[in-house]
């Protein structure tokens, strides 16, 4: 029998079902994605369309409680229910999102229940903890898979041979490796999401979410074939340290991973089955069992762009004051964002007193009301960056002082941990942030895990080897690679704070770590489709504003592109070898693709945007009975492509403009018809490390 275990950890030995054992079937809404679950025979399974996923057991949940330690279960009853419903998701890759799955829930006479969902992209568990309170010394989650089957994983980077805990300590930033099972180290922890290759073409990503003072997941290999959960202890002694004293290092753990209250809601173990991977890159399923907002009025969340510092080292030229961290470089940084309509600036590490872990310190060079004013002028918003132990301490009085000076929000870093302690200090944050109408910035920080849906204030998340890596990474480094993987996995999860937007742009070979005029792999129209292919909601501007103004036209089409959509859809891909995608903000697509090293042509339908934008047209005339604007629709194509050097020289690129001839918005569904026997399909090559953008509007 083919096996992968999920040790579910929950479910009684010598469960029956009406007295007698029975195999109980959880099937998706299309039918096509198959739980089975034999709880006597503490079996599991999962079956796609008749092939089987994985089977394993279940076995019982390890706690402690009135001091001694718990593992028995016994089902009371058993529950199945039906959802199907359209959620709003502001902030997201779209306006809204169906919410579709069946649920069968079983009830535990020991006070907590397991919880099964089917979705026709994946299969989830989780346990809801009702009884009295306790401690959870262990959770079992195992994957036994039927073979040495590929997976592409990060390991964590704090690997210490003599001392496991030390990879509890953690950034979440690192390449993937792709590798059979076997290979993989089995003394190095992997971090979520990660990536299962099944023969048949099947992808099978795991992750987690509803993630709110519980650990993260890790995994490790075990065997040849077998990857193993694991947590981190809750940490029983902490200490300040770290990255200029903003830390919190744990010193010693505790022997159990959690307490737990009365009421509790474990995270949910989410496993996505997709057919392709380009169906795996739309799945939504860490946002759809998110637990839903808790901010009531979110129209003062202002998405948007950011012009930021630090990547550029504060390197601006043709001025007459020295630049750094001190007012009239901000000011510079302010004038520039107005000019382009950039929604924020942000003040990062180097305004508050260093290695002092307080927020109230500023720095003598910088006069925060000042700037803060100056901004406000310029209709720019000013977000302040914290290490994590700083704004732990003061959380309440730093929230209040800088909302009520103007500040609109802040990156908070250096958390480098997902442990009970760290995990309950994100969702802190979202709640004190969203009190005093602060937008938040999750920095050092582990992966995205529904947190952005209950507090929409919560804009993005770091958790990626990202542009900041191009500073000091070697130039071994395939970053390239690495960008056409991370729209498959880890944002599967959720957002992601890149930080793209470099213009200087290096070709194949061509690439060396720079700390003050650092330089991107790839060429500019790889970095300018990032801002398409990547979600961020709050997205920086990463390179310095005297780059960006030699080239004001370019700069004005970056600071111009959405962050948040309507739409999306991705149109074609695979994982590490490149991707384009098609994302719709009102009447406007952008489509933008990247490839990895390999230069690439691929071919653009833009059939379907294009019927869409005009669907919408007829649809706002037909409501308006506007007859003034029925007659013709053009369509304007702006395009964005490698230039003919781009394979040596990566800053090298074509701009060019497009116009499709008047289309009759009276015709209606014929309108369709008569631009169907125009040229619909573009024909794009992509350079080594290259990109394209597409920009398509009504007017």
């Amino acid at each position: 029998m083919k096996k992968i275990l999920i040790l579910i950890a929950v479910l009684a030995m010598g469960f029956a079902v009406n007295g007698t054992e029975v195999w109980v079937n959880l099937a998706s809404p299309d039918g096509r994605l198959v739980a089975q679950i034999n709880p006597q025979g503490e079996s599991y399974a999962l079956w796609y369309d008749g092939t089987l996923l994985f089977d394993g057991f279940l076995s019982p949940l390890k706690r402690i409680q009135n001091g001694k330690e718990v593992s028995t279960m016994t089902v009371r009853k058993t529950t199945r229910r039906t959802v199907d419903e359209t959620i709003a998701s502001p902030f997201t890759r779209q306006a809204t999102m169906r919410n579709h799955y069946n649920e069968m829930t079983f009830h535990m006479k020991e006070g907590f229940s397991v919880v099964f969902r089917v979705y026709n992209e994946g299969f989830a568990y989780r346990y809801q903890w009702e009884g009295k309170p306790g401690l959870v010394k262990e959770e079992t989650i195992d994957y036994d898979f039927d073979d040495d089957w590929l997976v592409t994983a990060a390991y964590v980077t704090n690997f210490d041979s003599t001392n496991h805990n030390s990879q509890y300590s953690s950034s979440f930033e690192n390449q993937y490796v792709t590798l059979p099972l076997s290979q993989l180290d089995p003394r190095r922890l992997c971090f979520l999401p990660l990536l299962v290759h099944h023969p048949s073409g099947l992808k099978i990503c795991l992750t987690e979410s509803s993630l709110c003072d519980y650990p993260g997941t890790y995994f490790k290999v075990y065997g040849r074939k077998g990857l193993l959960g694991e947590h981190a202890p809750l940490p029983k002694r902490v200490e300040q340290g770290g990255h200029n004293n903003l830390q919190l290092l744990v010193k010693e753990r505790e022997t159990y991973i959690a307490e737990m209250d009365k009421t509790k809601h474990f995270p949910w173990r989410i496993t996505m089955v997709a057919e392709s991977s380009a169906a795996l890159a739309m799945n939504n399923m860490s946002y759809l069992l998110a637990e839903p907002s808790r901010v009531e009025d979110i129209s003062w969340i202002k998405p948007g762009k950011v012009a930021w510092d630090w990547w550029n080292n504060w390197n601006i030229g043709g001025v007459d004051f020295k630049a750094g961290v001190n007012n009239d470089t901000y000011k510079h940084y302010i004038d520039f964002a107005s000019r382009y309509g950039i929604e924020y600036v942000i003040l990062d590490e180097g305004w508050a007193v260093n290695k002092q872990a307080d927020l109230f310190q500023v720095v003598p060079e910088i006069d925060l009301p000042m700037l803060v004013n100056y901004a406000k002028e310029r209709n720019v918003g000013i977000i302040l960056w914290a290490g994590y132990y700083a704004f732990e301490r003061d959380m309440e009085k730093v929230c209040k002082h800088y909302s009520e000076m103007g500040v609109k929000g802040f990156k908070v870093d250096f958390m480098d941990r997902d442990d009970q302690l760290v995990t309950d200090f994100y969702r802190r944050t979202a709640e004190m942030c969203a009190k005093y109408h602060l937008v938040v910035d999750f920095h050092g920080a582990f992966k995205p895990a529904g947190l952005n849906r209950t507090y929409p204030n919560v804009l993005n998340f770091e958790g990626v080897f990202g542009l900041e890596q191009m500073k000091w990474a070697p130039s071994t480094v395939d970053q390239m690679k690495y960008d056409t993987e991370i729209p498959f996995i880890r944002q599967a999860a959720g957002p992601m704070d890149y930080t793209q937007g470099a213009m200087h742009n290096s070709a194949k070979g061509c690439y060396s770590p720079c700390w003050s005029e650092p330089m991107s792999q790839g060429t500019r129209c790889h970095q300018l489709a990032l801002y398409i292919v990547l979600e961020s909601p709050l997205n920086m501007l990463c390179d310095s504003p005297t780059n960006y103004d030699r080239e004001p036209d370019y700069t004005r089409f970056v600071a111009g592109i959405p962050t948040v959509w309507d739409d999306t859809r991705v149109l074609q891909g695979e994982v590490g070898e490149y991707i384009v995608t098609a994302r719709r903000k009102g009447s406007t697509w952008y489509i933008g693709g990247i490839t990895n090293w390999t230069p690439r042509d691929v071919e653009v339908d833009i059939q379907e945007c294009v019927n869409v934008l005009m669907r919408e047209w007829a649809n706002a005339d037909a409501a308006k009975a506007d007859t003034s604007r029925q007659g013709s629709l053009s369509i304007k194509i702006e395009l964005y492509t490698d230039g003919a050097n781009a394979h040596r020289k990566g800053s090298d690129y074509r701009h060019e403009n497009n116009e499709l001839r008047n289309i009759n918005s009276k015709k209606g569904a014929d309108s369709n018809s008569e631009f169907n026997n125009q040229n619909s399909k573009l024909q794009i090559h992509m350079a080594p490390g290259g990109g394209f953008v597409v920009k398509i509007t009504a007017e």
